[in-house]
């Protein structure tokens, strides 16, 4: 049975709503309770309505923001807003934007991905994941009986001879095109020609996919499937044996990994000596001046050392920052305290801030989660409201840590990598039945 597949997608209707930039949404995880609104109020098809639709007064198991989402994807589809494709097509999908003053255009395809549990086929996730998310999304499966948003993944393809298949049949075609609340532009093709389909699907057969974003809903996926399956409904080509997926090249240019630094609560007030004190020998440190906008300087410094070792700490005590670089010593250490992980597990800067800094040397554990950001900016701005007593800068996974943490079967700490930009909700969706 093929890997990867084509499918007919469930899309809007621009004669019925206009613009597709006024219904389409972020990821459901990214979208704060003010953007929910804003969504709603930006266009009555907007799809939030079905990937967060909003909770209301007086919701009751049976009448609830899920079943309301499903009674607006059948209401959508019997009144035209949105069609179903006539024929199964692969859509091949590309994103222009801007990161740190240079422009990138990210290329891909979606497809239908054949559905394996994470260790027992070619699928391999690279992130922990929390079994309220994946309750929440069965919820949105089971009444909807559709991928309303696409898992991100990764496929090592050193010729791009997957999507350059596709960017070949698709020269000189017009796109589908939206634009983001970020500026985002966002293209689509759909590609029906079945040769072109047959070809990249032999091309994609044998290669392992790395989920980028988006565990959750992959593992959901796989819970759904196994619901069909004990209802006895489940036949060797029912769509739940499948999952909408984004497959990009990890050679491909346009992939951008941003980093996830840390604003921390309930860890106690230190100066940066008392911090360096703690951090012993396990690092070599240098202390510089007393001033959050001297985070610019230090991340600067980072991303010149490129190295997973080296972290910025900031200590409210006195309002110093530290940057700290991994030592033999702390190497030993580290793999002293993390006997469960592999050494590459063990060289992440996420997994050497969490495991040897917070839990071991500062004896910080069961912290309340901490407040992600991916801007220094964003740092600066969180530490200058004097909420947070600590803050770290920690490099980003790369895409190849992400392929030799998921080969090894380990999983990398929650929020090691933010791929940017996300990828639409509502540009097209994938019926399960």
């Amino acid at each position: 049975m093929p890997e990867i597949e084509a499918f007919r997608a469930i899309r809007y209707d621009l004669g019925h709503v206009g613009s597709l930039s006024d219904v389409i949404a972020p990821p459901y995880d990214v979208i704060s309770p003010e953007m929910q609104n804003e969504l709603y109020r930006k266009h009555p098809c907007n799809s939030v309505r079905l990937i967060l639709n909003r909770k209301e007064p007086g919701d009751t198991p049976e009448d609830n923001s899920y079943s309301r989402a499903a009674g607006f994807l059948k209401n959508w589809q019997s009144e035209g807003v949105l069609f179903t494709e006539a024929d199964p097509a692969l859509y091949v999908y590309h994103q222009q934007f801007t990161f740190a003053g240079v422009e990138y255009t990210r290329r891909g395809f979606m497809c239908r991905q054949r559905l394996s549990r994470f260790g027992e086929g070619k699928v391999f996730p690279h992130e922990e994941t929390h079994a309220a998310a994946k309750a929440d999304r069965l919820m949105l499966f089971t009444t909807t009986k559709a991928n309303l948003s696409q898992i991100f993944g990764l496929y090592p393809d050193p010729e791009c001879e997957a999507q350059n298949i596709l960017e070949k049949s698709i020269a000189g075609e017009t796109p589908l095109e939206a634009t983001d609340h970020l500026g985002v532009v966002h293209r689509m093709w759909p590609v029906t020609d079945p040769t072109v389909i047959s070809a990249v699907s032999a091309v994609m057969g044998p290669k392992p996919v790395f989920v980028a974003d988006g565990h959750h809903r992959y593992e959901t996926a796989c819970n759904y499937r196994d619901q069909i399956h004990d209802m006895g409904l489940l036949t060797p080509d029912h769509p739940a044996n499948y999952v909408l997926m984004m497959c990009v090249g990890m050679e491909d240019p346009g992939l951008a990994v941003m980093p996830t630094h840390r604003l921390f609560t309930g860890v106690p007030k230190m100066t940066a000596d008392e911090l360096v004190a703690k951090l012993g020998d396990c690092f070599e440190t240098n202390t510089v001046g007393q001033d959050p906008d001297l985070a610019h300087e230090i991340w600067e410094d980072i991303v010149t050392a490129d190295d997973q070792g080296t972290i910025g700490l900031y200590a409210s005590g006195d309002n110093r920052w530290v940057t700290a670089s991994l030592t033999d010593a702390g190497r030993a250490k580290m793999a002293q305290v993390a006997t469960d992980h592999n050494e590459d597990w063990q060289a992440l800067g996420v997994s050497i801030l969490h495991r040897l800094i917070l839990d071991t040397l500062l004896g910080a554990t069961d912290l309340p989660k901490p407040n992600y950001v991916h801007l220094v900016d964003e740092v600066v701005d969180g530490l200058k409201t004097g909420e947070y007593p600590l803050a770290a800068l920690v490099m980003p996974a790369t895409v190849e840590d992400i392929r030799k943490i998921s080969i090894g079967g380990e999983r990398m700490p929650a929020k090691s990598t933010y791929f940017y930009p996300k990828l639409l909700s509502g540009l097209l969706f994938n019926p399960l039945e």
